[in-house]
């Protein structure tokens, strides 16, 4: 036993007792009493402390608070702890309160020694857990022992008597570890074993909420816990579990899942009443109409409830006629009335389509009464895209021109950009189709096609004269006389691969070129120069030619300029013979020029 758990009996002797029994006992102050715990006598209460007798030369004094609610008084005999021998005004120091502590400590030891538990009471806070009162001895009760799940508010538990689980004790320290959690364990697994024996799935059963989550909320079967998911706790929809239940409210819950091995118990409240899903196709059959209220709105539509329990869904195509790239939030708002049709059923999986533009009449039919394929309209340009136009037929309709139906002479992204927003421009209806919600418009159709006229005298393989209106890199745009417009390409630019420059020509020059293809149906027209360079290059072979000697086109160039000059000389002397010398001698050789020329352009007809 340590020095400190030792009680010294220091009273003090009888009158009559033998001085010379005094003094052959060893003096009492060379005993090491520092540090115990004695047996003393109070001599007196004086201004709220008590005089106490140790024996010693001294008496010490005792503050009455150290006693608590116990009542001294003079003669009795208590236990104190002695701090100091001597203060600085030659007093013993003596402490009831720490006499109680020692007292503690051998009770607390044998407890913990033989794995009992202890009573104590939660005094207060400190980091990482609470102060536990042990009749004098402070323990710590860490956080994660206090209770089997986490708490927020340990209030309830203070100030009241409750038994602890010792964990460790350390007595040169002075720390005590305890918990709380380790009763509550013990006493929940008897409790636990007890209901798992009597429970069964199906049974209707009294809990208190112990706890509430985002996800449901936990409770209390009496020593056993049990999970009510928010999806078990009403028929109709509810954001958070706080909305009908608070920690503390008792409840009825029925058992809807059990499972003996892992011991989890899934409950229902919703269960306990009736089912708002039966008979659903008989409340509310297909394309009935019926009031509803808006209960929530999202990306995609809104959520309406019909009556408590059973809510339908309005899909965003479902809402509006005409407003179809809008948030559903700018065409209906929680808890409105409004006024629905059911579309569809499902009962099992408790699905109900709504729809609320159902409910008024269809502008799209009512369109198709007044206007015709091939009326012709004017409107404001309400909306400019990548693909057209968006022109107002009435406040809730708009008409789309495509951007292909813009021009006959230029390409839509060109056409395109000479329009603005607000301007009023006429245009033609091509097509109506209220089931797809659309009607087509066009504004080239307002006038002729110029292809189809300026087709009647294009014919294939056949050599015309174009006007270039531009030029890019890969060819040069055309407008025949008649005013098609066609496409060159680049490698139709010239036979020889040199020439095939794009820029050797320029905006506004002529050229000839050689049908090769014509497309009705899509208004094209395929132009070629180098199959007309081609063409009159065979042509000039054959006349002045011969594929037996392997002429060249330059060899039979050659012939055809010295037949032509050969007969120019023989216009000329048959001429001067028929009249009389010249006296311009100088006209001769422009003369000889001009045939020479002749000749050269008749050779390159030909």
């Amino acid at each position: 036993m340590n020095k400190s758990d030792k009680t010294v009996d220091v009273t003090p002797k009888n009158s009559k007792e033998s001085f010379a029994a005094l003094l052959e006992e060893e003096p009492i102050s060379s005993r090491k009493l520092a540090g115990t715990v004695v047996k003393g006598t109070i001599v007196k209460i004086e201004n709220d402390f008590a005089v106490i007798d140790v024996g010693l030369k001294s008496e010490g004094l005792v503050d009455l608070k150290e006693f608590g609610a116990a009542e001294v008084k003079p003669e009795d005999q208590v236990d104190v702890y002695v701090e100091r021998m001597e203060n600085k005004d030659g007093q013993i120091v003596l402490s009831r309160e720490k006499a109680r502590r020692e007292e503690s400590w051998v009770e607390l030891e044998k407890a913990f020694q033989d794995n009992e538990r202890v009573n104590g009471v939660i005094v207060g806070r400190v980091k990482g857990g609470l102060t536990v009162d042990l009749n004098g001895a402070l323990a710590f009760l860490p956080g994660s022992q206090v209770d089997i799940r986490p708490i927020r508010d340990v209030n309830p538990l203070m100030n009241i008597e409750q038994p602890f689980q010792i964990l460790k004790m350390d007595r040169l320290r002075g720390n005590i570890v305890v918990s709380r959690r380790a009763i509550l364990e013990e006493s929940m697994a008897a409790t636990r074993s007890e209901i798992i024996s009597k429970i069964k799935e199906g049974d209707v059963v009294d809990g208190i909420v112990k706890n509430i989550t985002d996800y449901g909320a936990f409770v209390d079967l009496g020593g056993i816990d049990g999970l009510l998911h928010v999806t078990d706790m009403s028929w109709s929809r509810i954001n958070h579990p706080s909305e009908i239940l608070e920690v503390g409210q008792n409840i009825k819950v029925q058992i809807i899942r059990f499972n003996p091995d892992t011991q989890r118990i899934s409950l229902g409240l919703k269960q306990l009443e009736e089912d708002p899903w039966t008979n659903i196709a008989a409340k509310y059959p297909v394309e009935s109409k019926l009031e509803g209220t808006i209960t929530n709105v999202t990306e995609y539509g809104a959520f309406i409830e019909l009556e408590e329990g059973v809510e339908g869904l309005a899909h965003v195509s479902d809402m509006s006629w005409t407003k179809k790239n809008v948030h559903p939030n700018q065409l209906v708002s929680s808890g409105q009335k409004i006024p629905v049709m059911v579309l569809s059923l499902d009962p099992e999986k408790r699905r109900i389509a709504l729809g609320i533009k159902q409910c008024t009449d269809n502008p799209w039919e009512q369109l198709q009464e007044k206007l015709e394929v091939g009326t012709k309209i004017e409107g404001e340009i309400k909306n400019i895209t990548e693909f057209g136009l968006f022109i107002g037929l009435d406040e809730q309709i708009d008409g789309m021109v495509h951007m292909s139906d813009l021009s006959w002479e230029h390409s839509g992204d060109v056409a395109i950009k000479e329009y603005s927003m607000g301007q009023m421009v006429k245009a033609k209806v091509l097509d109506i189709d209220p089931e797809k919600e659309r009607i087509v418009l066009g504004i080239k159709q307002l006038t002729t096609n110029p292809f189809e006229a300026g087709l009647e005298s294009l014919e294939r393989n056949k050599t015309i004269t174009c006007a270039i209106t531009s030029v890019q890199e890969g060819g040069i745009e055309v407008k025949t006389s008649t005013g098609v417009p066609a496409f060159i390409r680049k490698a139709d630019l010239a036979k020889e691969r040199a020439d095939r420059r794009p820029d050797r020509f320029d905006v506004g020059e002529k050229v000839d070129a050689k049908i090769i293809s014509i497309d009705r149906e899509h208004h094209k027209i395929t132009l070629s120069i180098k199959a007309r360079e081609i063409e009159e290059e065979n042509a000039v072979r054959a006349e002045y030619g011969s594929t037996d000697r392997g002429a060249s086109l330059g060899d039979i160039l050659g012939v055809a300029m010295s037949e032509a000059q050969e007969r120019q000389k023989q216009e000329k002397e048959s001429a001067a013979a028929e009249k009389k010398p010249a006296k311009k001698p100088a006209a001769k050789p422009k003369a000889t020029k001009k045939a020479a020329a002749d000749a050269e352009d008749d050779a390159t007809k030909d």
